[in-house]
């Protein structure tokens, strides 16, 4: 079977690997899609993603949809043949975070594809995967495995859009229209946002943020456009820039809410920290999700209009190809890899 690999920055290679075989109380996915990510992005290009840098060759991918195999001793789940989303994550279950209601920033979780710990924990751009038999979750009537491939990415958009509090009738300022940011709008509209205002250097990344519900788009490099808010309720920095935070602390209102959804550069981000203080501003980071991927099947299922952000589907064999494409967001929002036949 064929999967992607990260050897290092630059080095993404399309490798026979072995079939896996459940260990206990594990399951085999045989992958259909898998979603290529940010964080696969700047493992590709970067070698690392913020502060988690590579440290050996890493399966990439945690975007990933398939069909139950088989399972291992002691695993149970959804019945061989079934279509499933796979939550990326498992937490340790016994930390003080975990004990406390916050797995999502679990300080012992494991993550597809992820290099935040070493050894690293390999991901699932394969033909076939083996993961514990806790993170499958069958798809629900209505959902098929191309969109389902989006659910891990809104679960991270619900997720901050949660930390931001109660949205209902709200304005939301989202600075960073990629895949992120666009699925963002999504749950803002979903939670009962009034109105949602994005801003982007791309005219393109705008189109996909206006078919995910945004009212108003600008251009974030025109200062004079027409659209720009004198101030919003909340604002969520899905940019990963840190002028993009700048904008959220100078837009929102006194009192108002910053969600930091963005992975900044590592090290250390200058910003406008005396807004902060002098406006009260509420500045929060959202970091991944839990039990938010439940509830983003339930919300793909039921919208076909996600359908919209997905613009290539590219044979797992051309992978570096689906790389560049997803990394070139004047032609692209969220590209699939194919492990189907």
């Amino acid at each position: 079977m064929l999967g992607c690999v990260i050897h290092g920055q630059g080095d993404l290679r399309v490798e026979e690997l072995p079939v896996p075989e459940p260990a206990p109380g594990q399951a085999v996915v045989a992958v259909r899609y898998g979603g290529v990510c940010g964080s696969d992005l700047h493992y590709w290009r970067h070698g690392g993603v913020g502060d988690f840098r590579l440290r050996e060759p890493m399966l990439l991918g945690h975007e990933v949809v398939g069909t139950v195999v088989s399972y291992g001793a002691g695993a149970r789940g959804p019945a061989p043949g079934t279509a499933v989303a796979v939550h990326p994550a498992t937490p340790c279950g016994v930390c003080p975070e975990c004990s406390g209601g916050r797995r999502n920033v679990c300080r012992d979780t494991r993550y597809l594809g992820s290099a935040a710990r070493f050894p690293h924990v390999q991901g699932g751009f394969a033909g076939q995967v083996a993961v514990p038999a806790e993170q499958l979750r069958a798809l629900p009537d209505g959902l098929g495995p191309r969109r389902a491939a989006l659910a891990e990415p809104l679960s991270v958009a619900l997720h901050a859009v949660r930390r931001a509090g109660d949205v209902t009738g709200r304005h939301v300022l989202v600075t960073g229209a990629g895949p992120i940011g666009c699925l963002v709008v999504a749950a803002a509209r979903a939670a009962g946002a009034a109105r949602v205002t994005v801003t982007d250097l791309l005219p393109r990344a705008l189109e996909y943020a206006s078919a995910m519900g945004a009212g108003t788009v600008v251009r974030a490099d025109d200062p004079d456009a027409a659209g720009w808010p004198d101030e919003v309720d909340v604002a969520v920095e899905a940019s990963g820039v840190a002028a993009g935070l700048g904008t959220c602390l100078r837009l929102v209102r006194r009192g108002g809410t910053v969600v930091q959804l963005g992975m900044l550069p590592p090290g250390q981000v200058p910003f406008a920290g005396n807004l902060v203080v002098s406006r009260e501003i509420e500045l929060r980071g959202a970091f991944r999700f839990d039990t938010e991927f439940d509830e983003a099947l339930r919300l793909l299922a039921a919208e076909p209009a996600f359908d919209a952000l997905i613009s290539a589907v590219v044979p797992v064999r051309d992978a570096e190809s689906a790389f560049t494409l997803a990394a070139d967001r004047t032609r692209s929002c969220k590209v699939l890899l194919n492990f189907g036949a």
